[in-house]
């Protein structure tokens, strides 16, 4: 017995769930351009007329809010994704290249690291940067970063690493490369999507936290733009506003770095399905 055949039904479903992904797009990117007054009334309509007071007031702001908490994510999640893929692509690279019972079992305990919510060890984490004198810094919040981040870079290096020839280091060790030079001339370039998927991770989920970041560095010395985000946000009255322009320009620079390396990105996922 034949099915009937419903062509209209998966573009029906698709435009659905587009639609329904994109309506807190909507909220978010219309109400940049109304005063707080509009998005108070209704969050929803749209913006009659359009204004950019909003932008320019978080731009040309007194406080320089958004240009003090820009500089300190851009620092921290470069020192961080740096540190990290650099980590990571070597031990991804070591435990893949290495047989035995001990690269697997290093593997798994690197693995369970990622089903641990960072919720769970920030008061343990926060003792051993306050022992450190590290807490307040952004030396303490970037090491809180490549500690709990670097499972899951070793975790997407070592898999990609399989489809890669081993043929390629032996000729280079035959050719008189040491084992450094090897890996970084003829194995790091060919780890470019594995690399790509790493900083794009890595780069968003540093670059969107807010409950670290609050914590370990304070508002007291210093925001990034995601704790910036609530340091806008009044006790009393909020400029709902200025706080969508702060929101969409902290979208921006994460969005821009996402655009240059997308032709990676996928490629990058789907390296380590591959049988070594």
């Amino acid at each position: 017995m034949n099915r009937p055949s419903l062509p209209w039904l998966r573009p029906l479903v698709a435009l659905a769930a587009g639609a329904l992904f994109a309506i807190p797009l909507y909220i978010a990117l219309i109400n940049v351009f109304k005063h707080s007054r509009q998005v108070s009334a209704d969050t929803m309509a749209p913006p009659a007329p359009p204004t950019l007071d909003n932008l320019v007031r978080v731009l040309t702001g007194p406080d320089s809010l958004f240009w003090s908490s820009l500089r300190t994510s851009v620092l921290v999640t470069s020192l961080s994704i740096v540190v990290l893929t650099t980590l990571s692509a070597l031990l991804g690279h070591y435990l893949a290249r290495h047989g035995g019972w001990w690269p697997r079992l290093i593997m798994v305990l690197l693995l369970c690291g990622l089903m641990i919510p960072p919720q769970v060890i920030l008061i343990p984490v926060t003792q051993v940067l306050k022992a450190l004198g590290l807490m307040s810094t952004i030396q303490g919040l970037v090491l809180f970063d490549i500690g709990y981040y670097v499972p899951f870079g070793v975790f997407v290096f070592s898999g990609f690493m399989k489809g890669v020839p081993r043929e390629l280091e032996e000729a280079a060790a035959i050719d008189g490369a040491t084992r450094w030079q090897t890996f970084w001339r003829i194995v790091f370039p060919l780890l470019r999507p594995a690399t790509a998927s790493v900083l794009i991770f890595l780069g968003v989920w540093i670059w969107n936290d807010f409950l670290n970041p609050l914590i370990i560095y304070g508002p007291r010395d210093g925001t990034t733009i995601m704790t910036g985000v609530y340091k806008s946000l009044g006790q009393y009255a909020a400029d709902f506003g200025g706080m969508f322009a702060l929101m969409f320009l902290a979208t921006l620079p994460i969005l821009t770095f996402y655009l240059l390396l997308q032709k990676h990105f996928v490629k990058g996922l789907t390296g380590g399905a591959t049988k070594g």
